[in-house]
């Protein structure tokens, strides 16, 4: 073991030699590994970012929750928008007719929203998503309230004129000041802020959901028309009530619609579960490019890195058969050789890792990418691998080359 440890010494130093040496020429050939490096981390980067995104982006949908619309979600395949637009509309009497029906509901509510603009004295919030909704929205959507707090059942009742703010539009409209108790005009109308939301961040890395303003629907009533847009959200407690409670929904639905055993259903039942598809979809799509950008960048360093080794070899020939003279065993040679193939892939790795940091933070102001330890301990175990990959057989060349002839070799 001791013998180990100091050839493994002396091998490192050799090949850090080696490589100081020709700082040139190992630098140029860890170019294509650095490619692959930043490949295989952005790659990581951007699918653990989705994935953290998603998962806090289907809590701002609201957990176990179905959602009864005139409209379904698009995803693929065929979208028949000239029957859907000729479905009725959704009523607001159907949250409270549902909550009778569904037994196993444990919130219902009813939202319809539009883009607005928003002033607070002097200054105005533009494409503010303005949302009229029941009380019981706030446990559907899964809010919570940062400050302040939510309106009534009977605030709601009497359309009474208060607003909750979500944290970029208290940004905006307040900077420094304390948005509570104060006024605001929506469409020429006066709001007052009883409640802050909690920072909630970007839908799927792309809308902001912080930009939005939830009123008493019938508040919102008396801006905007509630006969079309609404949306009826049915939760349950869990995963195994919601599979059961879908069809519940629909039970009750047809029933308040008055729809007869042969008639189609003329309303659409969404879930989380549709983003949850669709999002498996793309992100297969995302690996399977990654992978095959990732092995080709890597493929083609590791080629570069072997070609240079056999340079390596070939050059230091009469250093080999020197070595083998005085005593060095072949595993020693190879050992040598392989270090210093390793040693070129890290260096390549430490500067694809230092690039991806950069490139994460350029990724984060379009879109989700998230670089953790564990992304990191990856790009530096295949480098490692690469090197052991590409540098074994100029390794086993030098290892085994006859040393006559290498003290011959001129």
């Amino acid at each position: 073991m001791k013998k180990f440890i100091v050839s493994l010494t002396e091998s490192s130093k050799i090949a850090l030699s080696a490589l100081w040496t020709n700082k040139m020429r190992a630098l140029l050939t860890t170019t294509c590994i650095v490619i692959g490096i930043v490949s295989v981390t952005t790659m990581n980067t951007i699918t653990d970012g989705v994935d953290r995104s998603f998962e806090e982006s289907m809590d701002m949908l609201g957990r176990n929750v179905v959602f009864v619309e005139k409209w379904p979600w698009g995803f693929g395949g065929e979208y028949k928008w000239w029957e859907y637009r000729n479905r009725r509309e959704m009523r607001l009497e159907y949250a409270d007719q549902l909550e009778e029906l569904v037994s196993s509901a444990t919130n219902v509510s009813a939202s319809a929203d539009r883009n607005t603009s928003v002033r607070f004295q002097d200054k105005s919030a533009e494409n503010v998503d303005f949302v009229g909704s029941t009380s019981s929205y706030f446990q559907t959507a899964g809010l919570n309230i940062e400050e302040g707090r939510v309106f009534t059942e009977e605030e709601e009742n009497r359309a009474a004129r208060v607003a909750i703010l979500g944290a970029g539009v208290a940004e905006t409209l307040f900077e420094n000041i304390d948005p509570l108790n104060k006024q605001i005009r929506i469409q020429g109308q006066r709001f007052t802020v009883i409640g802050l939301l909690e920072k909630q961040g970007n839908f799927l890395g792309l809308e902001n959901m912080d930009n939005r303003i939830i009123t008493p629907i019938k508040s919102y009533g008396t801006i905007y028309d509630l006969r079309w847009g609404i949306q009826l959200s049915v939760q349950f407690p869990d995963k195994e009530t919601l599979q059961e409670g879908e069809y519940e929904v629909i039970g009750a639905m047809r029933q308040i619609r008055g729809l007869d055993p042969m008639e189609e259903n003329d309303f659409a039942i969404n879930q989380a579960a549709l983003f949850e598809q669709e999002f498996q979809g793309m992100k297969i799509a995302i690996y399977g490019i990654g992978i095959f950008l990732t092995g080709l960048a890597l493929f083609v360093g590791g080629i570069g890195v072997m070609n240079i080794m056999f340079v390596s070899v070939k050059e230091r020939t009469r250093e080999i058969g020197i070595r083998k003279a005085v005593g060095a065993k072949s595993w020693e040679i190879r050992l040598q050789f392989l270090l210093e193939a390793i040693v070129i892939c890290l260096i390549g790795g430490v500067l694809g890792v230092i690039l991806s940091v950069g490139i994460t933070q350029i990724i984060n102001q379009f879109f989700v990418a998230y670089l953790d330890w564990i992304t990191v301990l990856n790009a530096i175990l295949i480098c490692t691998a690469v090197g052991l990959l590409f540098g074994y057989l100029p390794s086993s060349r030098a290892s085994n080359s006859d040393p006559i002839e290498s003290l011959r070799y001129e």
